[in-house]
């Protein structure tokens, strides 16, 4: 297989993206509890509730229900069924991530957290659970792209890629994919991975506010379910343009991400946390 080369300034790239998106959320964190008097505990409670209830528990349990074919296995009824319906489809891979981190908030304040009730835990559970994605979803992924774009331009990224199809059917065609977009990198591409992720941190700190108010006031638990149905409405979205039953620009989709974001942070930050005066009630 022949693979076009990765120029050093699509690596150069590669390299100022993965620098910031290590650094950058780790600094939030600490600036965050330094001028909070926070314990920065509670920051690592939010990225282990990312590890545990998405990386963990959601996606295999996503991956063998949805994609049990590009997991090796054997493509089963439920599978197909699901394949079969685009808006089922969209609307399970909306629900996994809905349902296992909004809940894996929940068990973080009904436990670990349960004796923090000041209003500033709900902001650094969010700033950990959204840090630790953002670490992990495109520093960790970018990393891995400049391990790849090393390979291709060694020529020995094929052989990666025929043994990835060896194991399971389809990858080759990924595996292009992947070695275009290396290929074409650009600045503008590095941008919008920066807005896209600035948005997304923006949300899930929100939505940690949402369901730290869920558990401490009982009147208002019904926010954990709020933030569940709209973290499904969100990804969910995604799913429908993947599965070509409705169509969005690249424009469009990070326009639904901003806006999102921007509306459960802020929704969150002055109806919840500035109302909350510290008296066990917001």
């Amino acid at each position: 297989m022949e693979f076009e080369k990765v120029g050093s300034a699509q690596i150069a790239l590669l390299v100022i993206g993965t620098l910031l998106f290590l650094i950058i959320p780790p600094l939030i964190a600490i600036i965050w509890t330094k001028k909070k008097k926070e314990k920065f505990t509670t920051v690592l409670v939010g990225a282990a509730t990312f590890l545990l209830f998405a990386i963990i528990l959601e996606k295999p349990l996503q991956n063998i229900l949805v994609f049990p074919v590009q997991m090796g296995l054997p493509e089963h009824a439920a599978a197909k069924f699901i394949s079969a319906r685009p808006v089922l489809w969209a609307l399970i891979l909306g629900l996994f991530p809905g349902v296992f981190e909004e809940t894996g908030r929940l068990v973080a304040f009904k436990t670990i957290l349960k004796k923090r009730k000041n209003r500033e835990t709900g902001v650094s559970h969010g700033i950990g659970h959204g840090g630790f994605e953002v670490m992990f979803a495109l520093g960790i992924n970018y990393i891995i792209y400049i391990v790849y774009a090393s390979m291709i331009n060694a020529g020995t990224f094929g052989d990666l890629v025929t043994q990835l199809e060896a194991q399971a059917p389809g990858q080759a065609e990924a595996g292009y994919t992947i070695a275009a977009q290396l290929a074409s990198f650009s600045a503008g591409d590095l941008l919008l991975g920066i807005v896209e992720r600035i948005f997304a941190f923006m949300y899930h700190t929100g939505a940690s506010m949402l369901v730290f108010y869920a558990c401490k006031d009982k009147k208002k638990f019904w926010l954990y379910p709020l933030a569940i149905l709209i973290h499904t409405l969100i990804d969910a979205s995604a799913g429908l343009h993947m599965a070509g039953v409705i169509s969005f620009s690249p424009l469009m989709q990070e326009a639904i991400v901003a806006v999102s974001g921007s509306a459960v942070f802020f929704g969150a930050y002055f109806f919840l946390y500035k109302k909350d005066r510290g008296n066990g009630q917001a």
